[in-house]
């Protein structure tokens, strides 16, 4: 019984990290967004704001279908957003974030989190190609 209530915990502490990195990606792109020049920096400019925007809700849906799932209210970190200075940087940040989200849905015992996660990293594919291929 000790085991199964360590792993609850461990989930909702993983599920409480993810949406914070969700949340603070969202002031990480939005201040990436704003530094955008150049050629090819309209579709940038476009990709980091539509993402930017949907990171918000989806570190809140996370956390609010978890709570319900779960019936139980997770406590959120607080940790300082990453800065990022380049679109390189960008486009690897997108890939960690994708990862951080694999990793959960791995562990979620809840089919409709993971499939919201899904959505999350559809995103952040759609904004890896505007960052790859429209520049």
């Amino acid at each position: 019984m000790e085991f199964k209530a360590k792993k609850i915990v461990d989930l909702q502490t993983e599920v409480a990290e993810v949406a914070n990195e969700l949340l603070n990606a969202a002031v990480s792109f939005h201040k990436l967004h704003l530094k955008v020049t150049g050629q090819g920096s309209f579709a940038q400019h476009k990709g980091l704001n539509e993402i930017y925007d949907s990171l918000p809700e989806s570190g809140d849906d996370l956390v609010e279908q978890y709570q319900g799932a779960a019936e139980k209210i997770i406590t959120i970190p607080d940790k300082v957003p990453k800065t990022l200075s380049t679109i390189k940087e960008g486009i690897a940040y997108a890939n960690e974030l994708k990862q951080m989200i694999t990793n959960l849905q791995s562990k979620l015992p809840y089919s409709e989190i993971i499939n919201s996660l899904d959505e999350t990293k559809a995103t952040l594919n759609s904004l890896k190609y505007k960052l790859l291929f429209l520049s």
